[in-house]
C-alpha cells in the first residue's frame, strides 16, 4: 500500500525542494512526470560519498510521488567515459590493466573472476544491489546504449553545428582560474574524499579542445584501438564528415557523423545535453561541480543551445568516514554503500542521508561511534512511537523507514546494537549460545529466535568481525585468576561476595545493571536504590575500581563489554567459577 502523505507541516529540506520542483516542473511541463536525475561513473567502486549523488534526488522524488504525482528517477550511468587510472588494491586487477586507459569503461575487461561482462558492468552491479535493499527506485541509462545505438546522433550534430557558440561560452573560463567558494574554504580536502568524488559523473571536467582545424566538442573513440586520444583534423556541417587521427596508435579515417557513433560529447557539454534531452528539473552537484567555470555552472549557460533549461542543483557537500579498517575496505579507496550495509541496516543509513541537508557535511561511522548512533536512531523510535519527536526529526524517520512504495523491512526485535555487537563478540559465531543470552536480556519477554532480532544480529556481529581488530575482541578466560583471588583484600572480597549473593535474583539485564552499580553503594553504607544526586563523588570511583577488577577476572583486561551483558554471556556458573566462589 503506498504511503499516505503527511499533513502536518514540516520544515525538513526535503519537502522544500518538493515544493520547488513540483512548481518548477508544472511550469515547464504541465501535466508531465517530474524529472530528477543522478549520473553516476563505474570508473570503480562506487563509494558512499557518491551515494548522496543519488540520495538527494531519491529522496525529493519520492516526497513528490507521495504527494501524488508521477516522478522519474534517472541514474545515467556513465559507462562510456573513458577508463582513466588503474583503481589500487582491486583484486584481480593489475598493473596491466592500464593498456585500457583511454577506453570506454563498458570496453574495458571485468577483474579477474568477475561474473560480468565488462569493468562498467562489473562495479554498477554492486551499487544496484545497495540501491535495492535502500528501496531506492530509479530509471537506469547506459551511456554507452545512448551513444552506440545513435539515440543521441541529433544532439550530436547539433553540437558541432553550434561549435563556435559552445566554444565561445567555455572561452569566457578557460583563462581565469577556478574560483574556491567560501563554503569550499571551510576545510582542505583530504584524498579519501577526492576519491569519492571521482564515481561522479562530473568528475571529468573535459571541455575538449581546439586544433588547428578548430573547436570541437566531440571525440571519436579510435577504429584502431579504441581509445578516445584521437584529434579531430576536419568537419564538414554540410556532409557531416569528420576525419580524426589517434595519437596513440596512428589510425586515421574519414567517416560520416550522422551514422556514426563511436565517439561522445565532451563532458562539459554531454551534460547539459541530457539536462535538456531527458527535460531534468533537479539533479544535485558535488562541491567540485559547482565553483565558477566548473561543468554545472558552464552548464547552465550551454543548456540553452540545446534548447533547455538548467536544473534546480543544490551543491552538496563530502561525507566523510569515520574508522573503517583496511581488513575489510573497498582496497585503496573509501568504503561503498554495500561495505556500510553489512553493518547497519538500510533504514539507518538512509538516516544519514535524510537527516542533514545536502551542503551540511557528516560521517558515517565505522568504528565504536556506531553504537552511538544506534543508540541515537533507537531512542528517535521511541519519541515517534509516544509523539514526542520534532516535526523535521518525524520527517527525516519516515523517510529512512520506508519510502511511497511502503515500509522497508525491519527487524521484529530491535535489540541495543551494542548490545548484540557485545553478545556476537563473546560467543564468536555460537548461534544457540547467542540465542540464550539474548533470551535471558528480558525473562518476562524472552526471544524465541534469532531469527527476531534479524537482521540487526548479523550487522553487529558482520561489524564485529570486520570493524574491531582481533585485540580487542573479548576472550573470556577459561580459568580463574588463583593469583589474583588470592592477592585480594578483604574489600574486593566483600564486593565479589554481595555480586554472586545476588546473581540469581537479578539474573536479567536490567537485574545486574542494577546489582553491578550497587555493589559500591551497598559496601559504602548505602541503599542499592541511591540516585547520584544522594552519593558522595567517591561512589563513582568506587564503581570503576569494581568494574575493573570484574573485568579483569572474566576477560583478563580492564575494559570490555558492558558488564550486564558480560555476565549474561558467560553465564551463572561459570560466573561463580571466575569470580573464586
Amino acid at each position: 500500500m503506498p504511503i499516505v502523505a503527511q499533513s502536518t507541516e514540516t520544515t525538513d529540506w526535503v519537502s522544500r525542494f518538493a515544493d520547488e520542483v513540483i512548481e518548477e516542473s508544472e511550469r515547464r511541463a504541465p501535466g508531465k512526470p517530474v524529472v530528477v536525475a543522478s549520473g553516476l561513473s563505474p570508473s570503480g567502486p562506487i563509494h558512499l560519498g557518491n551515494l548522496r549523488e543519488v540520495m538527494t534526488p531519491h529522496l525529493v522524488a519520492d516526497e513528490v510521488r507521495r504527494r501524488g504525482h508521477q516522478v522519474r528517477h534517472l541514474i545515467s550511468w556513465d559507462d562510456y567515459d573513458r577508463y582513466r587510472k588503474v583503481p589500487r588494491g582491486i583484486d584481480g586487477v593489475d598493473e596491466s590493466w592500464a593498456a585500457h586507459i583511454g577506453k570506454p569503461l563498458t570496453s574495458v575487461p571485468a577483474p579477474e573472476g568477475s561474473a560480468y561482462p565488462n569493468w562498467a558492468e562489473h562495479f554498477k552491479a554492486a551499487m544496484v544491489a545497495a540501491l535495492a535493499e535502500m528501496g531506492v527506485e530509479f530509471d537506469g541509462i547506459s551511456q554507452t546504449e545512448q551513444y552506440t545505438s545513435g539515440t543521441y546522433r541529433e544532439q550530436v550534430l547539433h553540437a558541432m553545428k553550434h561549435r563556435a557558440d559552445i566554444d565561445a561560452i567555455l572561452d569566457q573560463y578557460r583563462t581565469k582560474p577556478k574560483a574556491v567558494g567560501k563554503k569550499q574554504q571551510q576545510k582542505p580536502v583530504d584524498e579519501a574524499e577526492l576519491e569519492a568524488a571521482e564515481g561522479s559523473g562530473a568528475a571529468a571536467e573535459d571541455d575538449g579542445s581546439a586544433g588547428s582545424a578548430g573547436y570541437f566538442p566531440y571525440k571519436p573513440y579510435c577504429g584502431g584501438c579504441g581509445k578516445d586520444l584521437t584529434t579531430v583534423t576536419s568537419y564538414d556541417d554540410e556532409t557531416t564528415e569528420l576525419a580524426y587521427t589517434c595519437t596513440e596508435c596512428g589510425f586515421a579515417e574519414t567517416v560520416r557523423l550522422s551514422e556514426f557513433n563511436r565517439g561522445k560529447l565532451v563532458w562539459k557539454v554531454d551534460w547539459p545535453m541530457r539536462w535538456a534531452y531527458e527535460g531534468v528539473v533537479f539533479e544535485p552537484s558535488g562541491v567540485d561541480h559547482s565553483s565558477p567555470g566548473s561543468s554545472f555552472q558552464v552548464g547552465g549557460q550551454i543548456v540553452g543551445i540545446f534548447g533547455g533549461q538548467q536544473p534546480i542543483g543544490p551543491m552538496y557537500a563530502f561525507v566523510g568516514i569515520s574508522g573503517m579498517a583496511k581488513m575489510s575496505s573497498s582496497k585503496g579507496g573509501v568504503p561503498t554503500p554495500g561495505d556500510a550495509l553489512k553493518i547497519m541496516e538500510p533504514q539507518i543509513l538512509r538516516w544519514l542521508y535524510a537527516r542533514r541537508r545536502p551542503n551540511q557535511s557528516f560521517k558515517i561511522a565505522f568504528d565504536q561511534e556506531i553504537q552511538r548512533l544506534y543508540d541515537e536512531w533507537d531512542k528517535l523510535e521511541a519519541k515517534v512511537a509516544d509523539g514526542s519527536a520534532l516535526p523535521g526529526d518525524v520527517a527525516a524517520h519516515t523517510r529512512a523507514t520506508g519510502t511511497a512504495a511502503g515500509a522497508l523491512p525491519a527487524t521484529a526485535r530491535p535489540l541495543s546494537y551494542r548490545t548484540l555487537a557485545s553478545v556476537a563478540d563473546i560467543t564468536a559465531g555460537h548461534q544457540d549460545q547467542a540465542l540464550r543470552i539474548l533470551s535471558e536480556l528480558d525473562p518476562a519477554n524472552p526471544l524465541g529466535s534469532l531469527d527476531e532480532a534479524r537482521p540487526r544480529y548479523d550487522k553487529a556481529e558482520a561489524w564485529i568481525n570486520t570493524q574491531v581488530p582481533a585485540d580487542q575482541r573479548t576472550i573470556v578466560r577459561a580459568e580463574p585468576d588463583a593469583e589474583l583471588l588470592k592477592s585480594l583484600d578483604e574489600q574486593d572480597r566483600g564486593s565479589l561476595r554481595l555480586l554472586l549473593d545476588g546473581l540469581a535474583e537479578h539474573w536479567s539485564l536490567d537485574g545486574l545493571s542494577h546489582l553491578v552499580y550497587g555493589v559500591p553503594k551497598v559496601q559504602a553504607g548505602f541503599s542499592a536504590d541511591a540516585t547520584p544526586k544522594e552519593l558522595p563523588p567517591e561512589i563513582k570511583t568506587a564503581q570503576r575500581t569494581f568494574f575493573v577488577l570484574l573485568y579483569t577476572l572474566l576477560v583478563g583486561r580492564d575494559t570490555g563489554p558492558r558488564l550486564p551483558t558480560l555476565l549474561l554471556a558467560v553465564g551463572q556458573d561459570r560466573v561463580r567459577t571466575l569470580l573464586g566462589a
